[in-house]
C-alpha cells in the first residue's frame, strides 16, 4: 500500500507552504517536520515519517496545478469551520472547536456516507481534499475496514460528520420520537448503517443489562417503516 499523510498533516503542511514555500523545501525543514509527525499521538500506530515523503509532498504541491479546484486558502477555511455544516448533521462541542484549529481534527472520530448505498461507515482516514468551483469543499475517504479501490470522494457538508454512539440499555431514555438516529438496516442482499427518524417508542421495564422497548423508525433513504431493538440504534452526539 502506498503511504499515506493524515488528514491533520496535510493541513499543517498545507499551512507550512502556504506560509513559506522556499523554506518547506529545505532538507533540514523537512527532516524537522517528518519527527515531530512521527511522534505525534495522532500517528501513533502508523508507520513513521521520513524526511524524504515530507519533500516529495511539498514538490508535488509546488508543482500542482488544477484549475478545477479552487484556492488552497479557501480548502483549509472550509476544512477547519467544519461547525458550519451544523444544519446537516449537528454540531456537537468537539466539533466546534475545529473553527480556526485544525489540529483538533486529530482528536474526533468520524463516519462519511457512501453514495453507492446511502450508508454510513466508520472512517478509517482523510486522504485528500479539494474545493470545487461551486465552492464546495470534498474529502477522500478511507472506510475502515476497507481497500483502497473502495475509496470515494464525500461532500464534507453532506457526508461527513463525528461518528454515531452506539447505545447501552440503561440509555433508552435518550432516545425521544423525532430523533435522528443510525439504524442497522439489514436486508437479504445487504446490512448497513443507514439514518432513520424515530416514529414510534414502545417502552417496556427492563434492567440496565438488557432492553425490552421497541423502536418504529424510518429509514431517510427510502422511507421504508421497521420495527426494532436498541441494539440496532446508534444515537448521534448529544450538543
Amino acid at each position: 500500500m502506498d503511504f499515506e499523510f493524515t488528514l491533520f498533516e496535510m493541513l499543517e503542511m498545507e499551512n507550512l507552504f502556504k506560509e513559506s514555500r522556499e523554506e518547506a523545501l529545505a532538507p533540514q525543514f523537512c527532516e524537522k517536520l517528518a519527527s515531530s509527525f512521527s511522534y505525534a499521538p495522532s500517528r501513533a500506530g502508523k508507520e513513521a515519517i521520513t524526511p524524504r515523503q515530507v519533500q516529495s509532498w511539498f514538490q508535488d504541491r509546488l508543482k500542482k496545478s488544477q484549475p478545477q479546484v479552487a484556492s488552497s486558502n479557501m480548502a483549509l477555511k472550509l476544512l477547519t469551520n467544519l461547525s458550519d455544516a451544523s444544519t446537516s448533521f449537528g454540531a456537537t462541542e468537539s466539533s466546534q472547536k475545529l473553527q480556526g484549529n485544525a489540529s483538533d481534527l486529530s482528536e474526533l472520530i468520524f463516519e462519511a456516507l457512501s453514495s453507492k448505498d446511502n450508508a454510513w461507515y466508520d472512517v478509517a482516514s482523510f486522504l485528500n481534499y479539494r474545493v470545487l468551483c461551486s465552492g464546495e469543499l470534498e474529502v477522500r475517504v478511507r472506510f475502515a475496514g476497507f481497500r483502497n479501490t473502495d475509496d470515494e470522494w464525500v461532500n464534507v457538508r453532506r457526508a461527513v460528520r463525528e461518528r454515531s454512539i452506539p447505545l447501552e440499555p440503561s440509555e433508552c431514555q435518550r432516545v425521544k420520537v423525532g430523533d435522528l438516529v443510525l439504524c442497522f438496516q439489514e436486508r437479504e442482499e445487504r446490512a448497513v448503517y443507514c439514518d432513520a427518524h424515530v416514529l414510534e417508542i414502545n417502552r417496556q421495564l427492563h434492567d440496565i443489562n438488557s432492553c425490552r422497548c421497541t423502536f418504529v423508525v424510518r429509514y431517510d433513504h427510502d422511507d421504508i417503516e421497521e420495527k426494532v431493538q436498541l441494539d440496532r440504534l446508534c444515537r448521534r452526539p448529544t450538543p
